[in-house]
C-alpha cells in the first residue's frame, strides 16, 4: 500500500480509535488534528504533538492530506466530508451518516456531480467509506457467508436486542448526545445503530418498520429517547423484533438470532463473543469473535482496525468502498421512520 498522510477531524471520544488503527497500519502517518473546540484542540496538540486547526478546510489546505477521517458529532459529520471530498481528500467518517435525512441525502446527491481531482494523484473520484465496522466482525461475516450460500434455507424471522446501561453523567459529558438538533436521535442513532445495519444488511431491505421510542429513565435529562420496541418488516415477507434500551444496570451482550428453515443462528457480542450455528439435524457449529486490536471502549467492537484496513486497501482500486453513503441511508431511514411512528425527531 502506498504511504499515505491522514488527517483527523474531531478529537472526541471515538477518535482513538482510529489514531490507534492509524498508527498500527503501515502505510499510514498521522499528520494532523482539526477541531473547533479550543480545549479538544490543546488536548490533541498536547496528546499527539500534531498540528491542529480549527476546521477541516484549514487542516486540509495547510497539510495537503491523502485522506482525512471524521469523527466528529452527528450534525458536523456531512460539512468535513464534503469539504474533502470536494478538494480530491478520501473521507472514512464516523457512523451515523448524518443527524437527519436531508443531510444524509445531501451528501449521496453530492457524490454524483464530484469530479475534482484525487489528491492521492490517483484515478476517479476521491472515496468515501462510512464505519460500519461491526459488518467486519467474525460473526457478521460467517453469517452473511451460511445466509448467501442458501445451506440455511430461507430466512423465516430474526430477533435483535441491544440493552446496555447509561447514566446522567453520560449526557450531561457532551451535551450534544441528548439533543435532536445535534445528535438526531438517541438511543436508536447513537447505540443501536450498529445492530439495525447488521440486520437490514444480513437479512434484507426493510420496508416498513412498526412500533415506538419512549423515555423510561432519562426524561428530563435528555431529549431524545432511551427505549425502542420496534417490528421491522423485510422486503422478503420476514420480520426482526428490534428492542433497545439504555436502562439495564449493566450493559448486556448484544444479541442477534436468526431462524431459518435448517437451523437456529445465535450472535452475541464483547468477551467470548461469536456465531453459534444450530443446525436441525442436531450438529452445532460456533465462530469466535476476533479480539480488539485499536483502542477504545469494548462495546465499539472488535473491527474498526480491520475496516480502516480495509477502505485503505480499495483506494487502489476503481470501485468505490462497499459502505458508502448509499448504504449508510438504509439505517438512518429506518431509526428516523420509528421517530416519525413516535411523533418525535427531526
Amino acid at each position: 500500500m502506498a504511504q499515505r498522510r491522514i488527517g483527523l477531524v474531531g478529537y472526541g471520544d471515538v477518535s482513538v480509535v482510529h489514531v490507534g488503527a492509524i498508527e498500527a497500519i503501515d502505510g499510514l502517518e498521522l499528520v494532523g488534528i482539526a477541531d473547533s473546540d479550543p480545549a479538544a484542540r490543546e488536548r490533541a496538540a498536547a496528546e499527539t504533538g500534531l498540528p491542529t486547526y480549527p476546521t477541516a478546510e484549514e487542516l486540509i489546505d495547510a497539510l495537503g492530506p491523502d485522506a482525512v477521517h471524521v469523527t466528529t458529532p452527528h450534525d458536523q459529520h456531512v460539512g468535513p466530508s464534503l469539504t474533502a471530498l470536494e478538494r480530491g481528500v478520501h473521507v472514512l467518517q464516523e457512523k451515523p451518516l448524518a443527524h437527519s435525512l436531508a443531510e444524509g441525502s445531501r451528501l449521496v446527491d453530492a457524490l454524483g456531480s464530484m469530479t475534482a481531482p484525487r489528491a492521492d494523484g490517483g484515478a476517479g473520484a476521491a472515496k468515501i467509506g462510512i464505519c460500519f465496522q461491526n459488518r467486519y466482525n467474525r460473526a457478521s461475516q460467517e453469517l452473511s457467508r451460511l445466509l448467501a450460500g442458501g445451506e440455511l434455507g430461507a430466512v423465516q424471522g430474526a430477533w435483535a436486542s441491544v440493552v446496555w446501561s447509561r447514566t446522567a453523567d453520560y449526557y450531561a459529558a457532551k451535551p450534544w448526545r441528548g439533543r435532536w438538533e445535534n445528535a438526531g436521535g438517541g438511543l436508536l442513532i447513537n447505540q443501536a445503530i450498529h445492530t439495525l445495519d447488521l440486520v437490514q444488511w444480513l437479512i434484507g431491505p426493510i420496508e416498513r418498520t412498526e412500533g415506538l421510542v419512549s423515555q423510561k429513565k432519562f426524561a428530563g435529562v435528555v431529549e431524545t429517547e432511551d427505549t425502542a420496541d420496534l417490528v421491522l418488516h423485510h422486503a422478503s415477507g420476514a420480520t426482526t423484533t428490534f428492542y433497545a434500551t439504555l436502562t439495564a444496570p449493566v450493559a448486556r451482550p448484544v444479541e442477534l438470532e436468526v431462524a431459518t428453515e435448517n437451523a437456529y443462528l445465535e450472535v452475541r457480542s464483547g468477551r467470548g463473543g461469536g456465531l453459534t450455528v444450530r443446525w436441525t439435524d442436531g450438529r452445532v457449529d460456533t465462530y469466535s469473535d476476533r479480539v480488539a486490536t485499536a483502542g477504545g471502549r469494548a462495546y465499539w467492537g472488535v473491527s474498526h482496525e480491520q475496516l480502516i484496513r480495509d477502505f485503505y486497501a480499495s483506494l487502489d482500486g476503481p470501485e468505490p468502498f462497499w459502505i458508502g453513503p448509499g448504504e449508510a441511508m438504509a439505517s438512518l431511514e429506518i431509526l428516523k421512520d420509528a421517530y416519525a411512528n413516535s411523533g418525535v425527531g427531526n
